[in-house]
């Protein structure tokens, strides 16, 4: 049986072989321009959806939005985009969405592996694309990731050059691999016994959901996330009622807005004084996406080893699957 620690050691070779299967692409041309961008998905198939609003925000001239829900906007229409993402084509949520999209006549693409979505993709005759099966979603975002990057790319909301970040991504983790595990072995240590709270940057938003995720389905752990600058707007003054229990993760950049780095040391000099458990994570790359790619990498490794420390099974989500079971008798 396949483990989480090695589905995790596969997400360079599971990056490459999205990018070859994102190549081969086959989509539409449309009439119209693309007015605005919706992807609808949630967990695993969804995150992508947040990372690449993230990824396209200065560069996409219309809306990016992502959908975790039952329902799309109002202001869905003709004009708009619409990214049905599951990976096992059977969630519901994103079932409703995709036939609430069709009654408002927008354009649609699907990532799935199979399931219902690839039944009614066929049958509506939409463009879509279909990931490998059998793994946990929560597995498979490079391949879900890496096809949102090529669609993008195809209705210029991200620039050409994003392939060649995604392949310097592969050469970048491969290379970083046996440090990418040793930082991620400390930060599990680190965590460990203690109550996570993971903090980044304006648009690294999706990298700390990713990691919040992680640690939730592989380490079985409850934790939360915040961004700054918005942070320092509410929750820093929560920090009164904090404890030496909080380990607190911040993922950075190197490059970041420089009045976020003079906030950032504000916020550790705040912080310091309820816990001494403050880590900070730097990314590694030239670009948004090896960075984001990198951190996601890391994160990963990091709610695996969380996990043999606290001696749980990474893999099972009997929850989950619980609660599925008892919504689909209703």
């Amino acid at each position: 049986m396949m483990e989480m620690k090695n589905l995790v050691e596969q997400f360079p070779a599971q990056i490459e072989a999205a990018i070859a299967i994102g190549k081969h692409l086959k989509i539409s041309e449309t009439k119209e321009p693309v007015g605005n961008v919706l992807i609808c998905g949630l967990g695993g198939s969804g995150i992508g959806g947040t990372i690449i609003s993230e990824l396209a925000f200065s560069h996409a001239g219309v809306p990016v939005n992502a959908t975790k829900g039952y329902s799309i906007p109002s202001y869905i229409n003709r004009d708009s985009l619409v990214i049905i993402s599951s990976y096992s084509g059977n969630t519901e949520e994103t079932l409703a969405c995709m036939h609430a999209a069709l009654n408002k006549g927008a354009t649609i693409f699907c990532i799935t592996s199979g399931g219902k979505v690839e039944q009614l993709a066929k049958e509506k005759k939409l463009d879509h694309v279909i990931i490998p099966a059998g793994m946990p979603p929560r597995a498979c975002l490079s391949y879900s990731l890496v096809q949102l990057i090529f669609l993008f790319i195809n209705y210029k909301l991200l620039p050409e050059n994003s392939v060649a970040d995604l392949e310097n991504s592969v050469v970048l983790l491969k290379k970083e691999e046996n440090s990418i595990k040793q930082i991620a072995k400390k930060l599990a240590a680190d965590l460990h016994g203690k109550t996570p709270v993971i903090y980044c940057t304006t648009y690294y938003e999706g990298v700390a959901i990713r990691f919040r995720q992680q640690l939730n389905e592989n380490a079985k752990v409850l934790c939360w996330h915040h961004v700054i600058p918005e942070m320092n707007h509410n929750e820093l003054v929560g920090w009164a009622g904090g404890n030496e229990n909080i380990a607190v993760v911040l993922f950075r950049d190197p490059t970041e807005f420089e009045r976020n780095n003079h906030r950032i040391e504000l916020n550790k000099e705040i912080i310091s004084k309820r816990t001494p458990h403050f880590t900070e994570i730097f990314s590694k790359g030239n670009s948004q996406i090896e960075k984001t790619l990198y951190l996601i990498h890391l994160g990963d490794w990091a709610s695996v080893f969380l996990a043999q420390l606290r001696g749980v099974d990474d893999m099972e989500v009997n929850v989950i699957n619980f609660l599925k079971g008892e919504l689909s008798k209703k």
